[in-house]
């Protein structure tokens, strides 16, 4: 069915279905811009996999700096496959029905894997940080038993944040529009849906973005002040330009996964002066990482 043809059924106080728009204003574009997005999630596919593989199979690959990396591919797979499969069926199908569990389901996943994703990016800077600034240590710091706690840990911060997440959705009483102006179940953009007070989801979410994403970019931002200066105190330009060219690919995901999240939040709770069709579009560039 046609959006317009929603109407009948997208309102009402049973929450047990919603609908996707995709991309509002751009629904004839539909199948065109399936492509890239279909060419993307299947570079995604092909390489993390590939990363994965070649990992695995080298054995000078065993050291801590690609284990991380493979937490990071293995996220990435997931999260991926969280919500783009979903996109590419309202693009090809227009199948634009959820289900009110599967859009929490879809809430829980993507928000626990983004919130995984930033713990493993400290991790890496970490990492980087013993590597260049106590590189005597790091055999003996870095060890796969620590690893694998790090990685335990940043697993369970992640569900626990997100526990309350579909339980503060699920409180809300939906009796107006079931229409996500969105192509995933993002937080506020269903949070908004309710016709009662999302003051506490709103509260929450800027609670986990501060202890989240502003807590992991303190200390990300700490540890390279402090790799830059031992960077910088090193005797040749050589010994620098090697040292820092360690991190380039660290510093790149972090541009690549921080910013989505802080702008996509910044737009969800203040950017109600920017025309709507503008902002669902940005909000689907930066894939809806909001909390």
């Amino acid at each position: 069915p046609k959006l317009g043809s929603l109407g009948s059924n997208s309102t009402g106080s049973d929450p047990s279905v919603f609908f996707l728009t995709g991309i509002p204003g751009l629904e004839s574009l539909h199948l065109w811009i399936s492509i890239p997005f279909c060419s993307v999630f299947t570079l995604i596919l092909l390489g993390n996999c590939t990363l994965l593989y070649v990992i695995k199979t080298e054995p000078s690959l065993h050291k801590p700096m690609f284990y991380f990396l493979t937490m990071l591919a293995v996220i990435d797979l997931v999260l991926s496959t969280t919500t783009v499969p979903k996109i590419l069926s309202i693009f090809w199908f227009n199948s634009r029905e959820i289900s009110f569990n599967g859009c929490l389901a879809q809430m829980f996943f993507f928000h626990s894997l983004s919130i995984l994703e930033s713990a493993v990016l400290l991790a890496m800077a970490f990492d980087r940080y013993v590597a260049i600034c106590n590189p005597l240590r790091y055999a003996t710091i870095l060890t796969n038993s620590v690893i694998a706690k790090i990685g335990l840990m940043a697993l369970a911060r992640a569900v626990l944040f997100m526990v309350p997440l579909p339980f503060l959705v699920r409180r809300l009483p939906f009796c107006q529009s079931h229409i996500i102006s969105h192509c995933s179940c993002d937080h506020m953009a269903v949070a908004k849906l309710a016709c009662a007070s999302t003051t506490i989801n709103n509260i929450y979410g800027i609670i986990v973005a501060i202890f989240i994403v502003g807590l992991d970019l303190m200390f990300i931002s700490l540890s390279y002040v402090k790799i830059l200066r031992t960077v910088l105190s090193l005797a040749s330009k050589e010994e620098q330009l090697k040292a820092f060219g360690t991190c380039v690919a660290h510093l790149w995901a972090i541009l690549v996964v921080y910013t989505p999240v802080v702008l996509s939040s910044i737009i969800h709770r203040f950017g109600h002066q920017v025309p709507p069709h503008i902002r669902d579009r940005v909000l689907l560039l930066f894939r809806g990482k909001s909390f």
